[in-house]
């Protein structure tokens, strides 16, 4: 009923910044909390960044500082600006959404996550 599709992933540089996005769509009420996590080849999906909808923003102590979340409620979209690239930011990344949806005359709760943005950080 929610999707979520990433977008913005790719190969960049040590040092260098990627931003990413993800749109989520469907019959959705109201978006509480969306995030990103990532996920590095042969390792477990970690936290990156979360963000309520009010703005309220937790990060990966491994990213603070270098990375920045943020969130359009009027698209539901959340962002993540990453700067100061280095190789262990390598993995897939993915976008995560909590909220309420319609389903005709009632509402529901949604945990749902996108497909997933290759981020590679290569010399």
């Amino acid at each position: 009923q929610v999707q979520l599709v990433e977008s913005g992933g790719g190969l960049v540089q040590p040092g260098g910044s990627l931003r990413l996005s993800c749109a989520a769509s469907g019959s959705i009420a109201s978006i509480n909390v969306m995030g990103w996590y990532r996920q590095a080849p042969g390792k477990q999906r970690d936290l990156v960044a979360t963000i309520t909808r009010g703005g309220d923003t937790n990060y990966a102590h491994s990213v603070q500082g270098r990375f920045t979340i943020s969130r359009d409620n009027a698209k539901n979209t959340v962002y993540l600006q990453m700067n100061s690239l280095k190789p262990e930011d390598t993995a897939v990344y993915y976008c995560n959404g909590e909220g309420i949806y319609r389903s005709g005359s009632y509402y529901s709760s949604f945990n749902s996550w996108g497909q997933g943005t290759q981020v590679t950080v290569s010399s």
